[in-house]
């Protein structure tokens, strides 16, 4: 996998900052419309893939959460795309208070659901 150093990326315990509101609606509607819910049995994991077209965006997203990484530009069956992965511990500490403070159940229930079963497959409150 490879690792795509996003300019500016920050190291270390910084925490996220998506204090302006419409980085926290662009995180949102990202995430209600693109995001997968999962893990690998050990840890939870947030992914993002998209088309490299979208690579300013995912870059902006990684600038903002520094626990997230963006594996690619990966080139496979025809598809180019890059992975933006949120997991474990700062995903716990970092992306899931901030999503946990939105009114995502009442925005799209179906996408709230996958994430709320993440958390529960996970033992995070």
């Amino acid at each position: 996998m490879f690792h795509a150093e996003p300019l500016g990326e920050t190291t270390g315990s910084a925490s996220a900052d998506l204090s302006d509101p419409f980085d926290r609606g662009l995180l949102l509607g990202i995430l209600v419309g693109s995001a997968h819910f999962g893990g690998d049995g050990r840890q939870p994991q947030i992914t993002l893939k998209m088309h490299v077209r979208h690579e300013r965006l995912l870059r902006r997203l990684a600038l903002r959460i520094p626990a997230a990484r963006l594996y690619g530009p990966y080139f496979h069956g025809g598809r180019r795309y890059f992975q933006l992965m949120f997991r474990g511990e700062a995903l716990r500490r970092d992306l899931i208070p901030l999503l946990d403070a939105l009114p995502w159940a009442n925005i799209d229930s179906y996408s709230h659901e996958r994430y709320r079963a993440m958390k529960e497959r996970y033992g995070i409150p």
